[in-house]
């Protein structure tokens, strides 16, 4: 991280500080506006419940990348179990630079401080979903040691599905 810009840090969201939750939501928000993020705004609903949601979810941590003060990145990470491991996992759920920004190390920067928090935390690993056709996305998590998980290379590779309830 020497080549960064000194005024770039990372630190723990506080869920019940206002003005974190107002950063998360805002970053939150220009992610979702971002096509990678589905080009649309966060509904108010969304942006009201977002940080009591992420407060009552055990295990979730959100963390801030900021330079200089400003916030310009965040990811919201999720503790969940390996069985196969028998051991606890971090989920990458949300990975957001904002544009402007972009191409400064912050990203990569944001996968240092959760591999940390994850070791910290007694994680065997640290998952992520990242859209087929996001290659800069990809650049960087293959870059910090991320691929595709697979059993049995006969068997292919692990897919990330969903089915939407509501």
């Amino acid at each position: 991280m020497s080549s960064l810009a000194p005024s770039l840090t990372v630190s723990s969201a506080d869920y019940a500080d206002p003005s974190d939750g107002a950063t998360i939501v805002a970053l939150l928000d220009a992610y979702a506006r971002d096509p990678m993020g589905g080009g649309e705004p966060l509904p108010e609903r969304t942006r009201v419940g977002l940080v009591a949601g992420l407060a009552a979810t055990p295990g979730a941590f959100s963390l801030v990348a900021r330079i200089g003060g400003e916030p310009v990145g965040l990811a919201n990470c999720f503790m969940g179990y390996s069985t196969f491991a028998a051991s606890p996992l971090v989920n990458i759920h949300d990975m957001v630079v904002l544009p402007g920004h972009r191409g400064a190390g912050i990203g990569r920067a944001l996968m240092a401080a959760i591999e940390a928090e994850a070791l910290k935390r007694g994680a065997c690993k640290i998952t992520l979903e990242v859209l087929s056709g996001n290659e800069t996305a990809k650049g960087l998590y293959r870059s910090c040691g991320y691929g595709d998980y697979e059993l049995d290379p006969v068997q292919g590779h692990a897919l990330f599905w969903q089915k939407k309830l509501t």
